[in-house]
C-alpha cells in the first residue's frame, strides 16, 4: 500500500508529545482560505506549469508525468507558487515498509510518529496499515502513534483507526456554521462530532483552534469555544493558534495577522470560564 507524501519531518517537538517523526500526507478535504500549507491541498495533475518555474531543472515532464529530482532541488518553492491548483510536484509515494525503515533508522531518538497533512484521514487505509505494522513490530511497538486531523471523518473511519491510535490533535476552524463554511468550504458538523467521539474514547490529546481576526476571534466564537471545551470535560488540552501569513496565498494574504495580545486575552477569558489547560504559542514571528 502506498501513500502520497508531501514531506517527512524527521524531528519535531511540536507535533505531539516528545520527539516525533512527522509524515505530512498530500491531499485535503478542506480548502481553507487561510491555509498555511496550501500546496498540500490537492494532488498534482501533471500539467507541467511548474517545470519552467524551477531554476535548477529539478522538475521535468517524462511520459506526460512530472518527474522530480530532489538532488537538484534547493527548496526555493518557486514551483509551488506557479501551481494554480494548490498542489505540489515534489510529492512522493511511500510504502508502509518505507516509513518503517525511517522509524528504525531513528528509533533511539524518537518518542513516536504523527501523521499530518494535508488531511491524514483522507488516506486512512494507509494510516491503519502503518499503525498496525508498527504495533506488530517488536522494535517499534513502543513508539506512540498520533494523528493530526481536521476531524472530517465519520465514526466508522475512526472506529477502524482508534484501536491502533494513541492520540489525536484535532482542529476546530470555527463554531458558527456559516463562518466555518466560508473559511474552509465545508461544514463543521463532522469535526465537532469527531472531537466528541475522540474525547469519549480517551484519544483526544489536543483540541486546536485557529484565531483569525474578524472571523474566529469574536466574542460569540470564544464563548462557543468555551462552552464546547466545558462540554468535552475537565483535563482537555486546548491550544490556541494565531493566524499569520506564513505560506498563505490569495486573498487571505491581505487579512490582518492575529496579534499576540488578542490570543492572550482569549486565553484569559477561557481560563476564567473554567478551562484550565489553555496553551498559546511560545514563539511569535
Amino acid at each position: 500500500m502506498l501513500a502520497h507524501v508531501s514531506k517527512v519531518l524527521h524531528w519535531s517537538a511540536v507535533d505531539g508529545p516528545g520527539n516525533r517523526l512527522v509524515l505530512f500526507l498530500q491531499g485535503c478535504n478542506f480548502a481553507c482560505a487561510g491555509c498555511h500549507n496550501p500546496h498540500t491541498i490537492r494532488l498534482c495533475n501533471d500539467c507541467g506549469d511548474c517545470v519552467p518555474a524551477c531554476p535548477h531543472a529539478a522538475l521535468s515532464l517524462v511520459g506526460g508525468r512530472i518527474a522530480f529530482d530532489p538532488a537538484l532541488c534547493d527548496e526555493c518553492d518557486l514551483c509551488l507558487r506557479a501551481c494554480l491548483i494548490s498542489a505540489s510536484p515534489m510529492t512522493r509515494q511511500m510504502s508502509v515498509d518505507d516509513v518503517l525503515d525511517l522509524l528504525r533508522a531513528s528509533r533511539g531518538f524518537l518518542t513516536g510518529i504523527t501523521i499530518s497533512g494535508g488531511e491524514a484521514t483522507m488516506q486512512a487505509k494507509f494510516v491503519e496499515a502503518l499503525f498496525a505494522a508498527m504495533a506488530a513490530d517488536a522494535d517499534l511497538a513502543g513508539l506512540s502513534r498520533f494523528i493530526d486531523s481536521n476531524g472530517h471523518l465519520g465514526p466508522r473511519g475512526w472506529q477502524r483507526l482508534l484501536p491502533l491510535t494513541d492520540g489525536a490533535m484535532l482542529d476546530i476552524k470555527a463554531f458558527d456554521p456559516a463562518t466555518h463554511q466560508r473559511l474552509t468550504g465545508m461544514s463543521n458538523a463532522k469535526s465537532l462530532a469527531s472531537a466528541r467521539l475522540l474525547q469519549e474514547a480517551g484519544k483526544l490529546y489536543e483540541l486546536r483552534y485557529l484565531m483569525v481576526p474578524g472571523f474566529t476571534d469574536t466574542e460569540p466564537e470564544i464563548e462557543a469555544l468555551a462552552a464546547f471545551a466545558r462540554e468535552l470535560g475537565p483535563g482537555l488540552r486546548l491550544k490556541l493558534n494565531a493566524f499569520q501569513h506564513h505560506g498563505v496565498q490569495g486573498a487571505a494574504r491581505d487579512w490582518p495577522k492575529m496579534p499576540r495580545q488578542g490570543v492572550e486575552a482569549a486565553a484569559a477569558r477561557l481560563r476564567a470560564a473554567g478551562i484550565d489547560n489553555v496553551v498559546i504559542p511560545s514563539v511569535w514571528i
